[in-house]
């Protein structure tokens, strides 16, 4: 099993296996089919008022990753759900940020990754 990240707006690979928007809310201008999104995880997404808190401003970085680790201990179902739909499967977390390495994708993976 793979897990691996990328923009939303990124066209589909074979190798992406399931694809699974992390965001809480849906991308602007972007239909479900034109994304290739087999799952939306939104359940294991930030918070709005962590979302909001954060406006991915660099400063903050560490402690939205603080936080949001706190987020995803204490929603260890919404957690189960997204594991047992890519266990044993190459996963694809997408992200409409456009700031590529300080977002939500990037923690929820390395906490996946301590659990798979």
């Amino acid at each position: 099993m793979r897990l691996q990240l990328k923009r939303v707006d990124e066209l589909p690979a074979k190798s992406d296996g399931i694809r699974i928007l992390v965001d809480r809310l849906w991308p602007r201008g972007l239909s479900k089919a034109e994304a290739g999104i087999d799952y939306w995880a939104k359940e294991v997404a930030p918070t709005n008022e962590l979302r909001r808190w954060y406006q991915h401003e660099q400063e903050k970085w560490p402690e939205f990753q603080r936080k949001y680790n706190t987020e995803l201990q204490n929603n260890p179902e919404a957690v189960h759900d997204l594991i047992a739909k890519i266990r044993n499967e190459n996963a694809t977390l997408l992200f409409s940020s456009k700031e590529t390495s300080l977002n939500n994708a990037v923690v929820l993976k390395e906490y996946l990754e301590t659990l798979l």
